[in-house]
């Protein structure tokens, strides 16, 4: 099919529920993605964070690639050796306590399966989300969930869920109820605008769910595996959530959700309270241990930090420079540049660069590329983004 062809089937076919860019993929490699005219580009949006391990990474196609010649599909009412080895792998490097998992396909599954195993557990029905968070679309994810732009269109939501300031630990704790099943909360704030809580405020957290015989639920779909320096985010603050929500990048590539929790709370659930057809679907599983392996072999986690570092190091010099940058966060190579004003711009003149990155609200740019990145793709992004803030500077001169 040519440009316009596969313009038109989407356009023509397809929800209208993302913002499009004027941009056909069509091949990726490791941090290289190469459009349908065969232009190249660095890729810092990782698929929202999925390609964490870059794009077609050898071990994930050898292990797709091997596993569709055996078996492609099983349901979870039978075992499979391929589903078991990717238990046996996961659980070797969760926090210690959290030996039993749900799988599902997405990020929004993990958390309404967090959602229900918090409520059964507990017999209660409160939960507690954060102001800014970000949790998934399914009306149970919704509801916590706080953007009222995804919200209002499909009120009433779930009942019961209230909304507190994001690393305000007095106001968590004024929240907590009798009926409160559940705190929900992000080691660090990704839609939200890369957010980080104050220091401690994780350690907090967990001390007074622990005071209150509330569950502590993590959602690490954005965080986790390798993103921030460490495997789970959660390490950094040396704290073990009782249910932990896994997604994105765990399967090379492919769709995998994960829920974890101590074996008291997933053993809540009875049979059929809970189930979804293509659950620990074999293909999945193969790439998610092939996966886990790329992760530990190739030091991925400890790259994130080095090359984060990095990344941090040449932004701040950019910060310094630009008066127009407000602020640059992060941890690991999860990292966002708050701006003064608008980012569109800022967005649109980096794709003409062959440089792709993310929002994260109205005034944030967003980096969540491959770990495999190289720090010289990290100073030509460097580059690029100095020039393209420096023609919205010349163009729109602001006070």
């Amino acid at each position: 099919m040519n440009e316009t062809e596969i313009l038109e089937l989407e356009q023509k076919h397809l929800a209208n529920v993302y913002a499009k860019k004027d941009l056909i993929i069509v091949k990726g490699q490791g941090a290289n993605l190469w459009d349908i005219n065969n232009k190249k580009y660095i890729d810092c949006t990782g698929s929202y964070g999925v390609s964490i391990l870059g794009h077609c990474h050898p071990k994930i196609v050898k292990a797709i690639r091997r596993q569709s010649e055996i078996l492609i599909s099983c349901h979870g009412s039978l075992y499979n050796d391929s589903r078991s080895e990717f238990l046996k792998k996961i659980t070797q490097i969760l926090p210690e306590g959290l030996e039993k998992a749900f799988l599902s396909n997405s990020g929004a599954e993990a958390v309404e399966c967090a959602i229900k195993l918090a409520r059964k557990f507990s017999g209660k029905t409160e939960i507690i989300a954060m102001m800014n968070s970000y949790h998934g679309k399914t009306m149970g994810a919704l509801s916590a969930t706080w953007d009222k732009k995804y919200r209002e269109p499909f009120l009433p939501l779930v009942p019961e869920f209230k909304h507190v300031p994001y690393g305000k630990i007095a106001k968590l704790e004024e929240a907590l109820s009798k009926n409160t099943a559940a705190v929900i909360v992000e080691p660090i704030q990704g839609e939200g605008g890369v957010k980080i809580p104050p220091k401690g405020y994780m350690k907090d957290v967990r001390q007074i769910c622990d005071e209150k015989g509330t569950i502590m639920i993590a959602d690490e779909v954005q965080t986790g595996f390798g993103r921030t320096g460490k495997v789970f985010a959660c390490e950094h603050s040396d704290i073990t959530p009782d249910i932990m929500c896994l997604a994105k990048s765990v399967a090379g590539g492919l769709p995998l959700g994960i829920t974890v929790a101590t074996p008291e709370i997933m053993s809540s659930f009875r049979l059929g309270e809970h189930s979804t057809t293509f659950g620990g679907n074999p293909l999945v599983c193969a790439a998610a241990s092939a996966a886990i392996d790329a992760l530990i072999e190739e030091r991925l986690p400890e790259r994130a930090s080095k090359l984060g570092g990095h990344f941090m190091t040449r932004l701040s010099e950019l910060q310094n420079k630009h008066k127009i940058i407000r602020e640059v966060r992060g941890m690991g190579m999860m990292i966002g540049v708050e701006f003064r004003f608008d980012v569109l711009n800022i967005l649109r003149g980096l794709m003409r660069k062959s440089i792709l990155a993310l929002d994260a609200g109205r005034n944030i740019v967003r980096f969540l590329p491959p770990l495999v990145i190289s720090e010289e793709q990290l100073d030509l992004v460097i580059e690029s983004f100095d020039q393209v803030i420096s023609e919205e500077e010349n163009a729109n001169p602001r006070g």
